[in-house]
């Protein structure tokens, strides 16, 4: 199958129709947007008298050499690199549904495979995803950066569990959130065990957790040199 990934975005919101703008100039004509919320902590909020940060999550299906060719324009036209102007992950696809479901999501792009000789995309990061009670955030997120994760960005959502109600005790069909934390591959077990021993099923956030690979990033070079002048 052709490589595909689904690239994931988030930004301020109030930069959603630039970035929209700029992907269906790229050729990227299904951007899906929804959204979502900044986890900066409740405290720090409160004292600073603002609301939590919002933010705008894009969704597109994306082919390789059209991956490529973002990874670059996000960072030179879209400065995607500089302080809160977003990130970028690509998430491989292992599957998708027929040749017009391919045509549909990549309509306008080159969707011509690299060459099997070629390494394949590699990242140092993973994309971890917990599912937890509503309004458990702060819970979830001070867990989460005592083992190192620097933020998230959630989004709510109501279960559509049919028949079998209950898992550990969790309503499946209550509404939820769901926080997204971008990790180093070396602090990806930490975080998710941080996670599940102070938020798990266990505890009122009854959080449920798991961790997708990503190929591509974009946007983290200026929190990566914070963190290297840190240490």
């Amino acid at each position: 199958m052709t490589n595909l990934y689904y690239l994931i975005t988030i930004i301020q919101r109030s930069d959603a129709a630039e970035y929209e703008d700029f992907y269906l100039d790229h050729g990227v004509n299904v951007t899906y947007s929804i959204p979502c919320n900044g986890t900066a902590h409740g405290k720090t909020l409160s004292l600073l008298g603002i609301e939590r940060t919002e933010k705008t999550m894009l969704f597109s299906a994306i082919s390789e050499p059209t991956l490529k060719e973002l990874k670059r324009s996000l960072t030179v036209d879209m400065k995607i690199d500089l302080p809160n102007r977003g990130v970028a992950m690509a998430v491989p696809m292992s599957g998708i549904g027929g040749k017009s479901t391919l045509e549909f999501f990549t309509a306008g792009q080159n969707i011509e495979s690299e060459s099997t000789e070629e390494k394949k995309m590699q990242s140092d990061y993973e994309l971890i995803i917990a599912i937890y009670q509503k309004g458990y955030t702060d819970l979830v997120m001070d867990a989460a950066r005592e083992a190192g994760a620097r933020g998230g960005t959630t989004i709510r959502a109501k279960g559509t569990a049919a028949g079998a109600e209950k898992f550990f005790g969790l309503s499946l069909a209550e509404e939820k959130e769901i926080v997204f934390i971008v990790a180093h591959m070396a602090q990806k077990k930490d975080i998710m065990k941080a996670i599940m021993q102070k938020a798990g099923v266990d505890t009122k956030a009854h959080a449920l957790v798991f961790s997708l690979p990503v190929s591509e990033t974009a946007g983290f070079r200026f929190a990566d040199t914070v963190d290297k002048d840190g240490e």
